[in-house]
């Protein structure tokens, strides 16, 4: 009776685990490749209840709600002035520290209020989606931190070599 043999028909090689030999350890070491073992991201104590992304995140809906209220501002300030003064009132007496928040409560002051709500949602998502520079963000992101950095140790190598030099 004639063996079945699961080989690859190019390299001849079988396509079925063999048990490895000490030969074969050896044949395989000699080509074998070396990587850098894989770097974890570094841990941040603190943020058991969000990671910094998530927070980071949180600030900026916050930051794109203020942004939406300022571009319909300037859209009520052309064509609907009387809406335009409704919605200034009510920012002066709301903050908009708390995007989700100042939108809840403009949705339950009036028909009219909840209606400039609305618009601010969908433009607050509108530009978050379509209109924020997402990779320039990041760019000015790490030229920011990395001036800052310079400038702060470029600061502190003056000032301690220059009390340095007083003594």
């Amino acid at each position: 009776m004639e063996s079945l043999s699961l080989a690859n028909p190019i390299t001849r090689t079988p396509l079925l685990k063999t048990p490895h030999t000490r030969q074969h350890h050896q044949r395989r070491d000699r080509f074998l490749v070396l990587r850098p073992p894989r770097c974890q991201k570094m841990f941040v104590p603190g943020f058991a209840e969000a990671s910094p992304e998530a927070k980071a995140a949180r600030h900026l809906q916050n930051f794109f709600t203020f942004v939406a209220v300022r571009i319909v501002l300037a859209q009520l300030e052309s064509y609907n002035p009387e809406a335009y003064k409704e919605l200034m009132e009510f920012i002066s007496r709301n903050s908009l520290n708390d995007g989700d928040k100042f939108c809840r409560t403009l949705m339950r002051e009036s028909p009219r209020h909840k209606s400039l709500a609305l618009r601010i949602l969908e433009v607050r998502s509108a530009y978050s989606k379509r209109d924020f520079e997402w990779d320039n963000l990041q760019k000015l992101a790490f030229k920011m931190v990395d001036e800052s950095n310079t400038s702060l140790m470029r600061d502190y190598v003056l000032e301690t070599s220059h009390l340095e030099k007083e003594k």
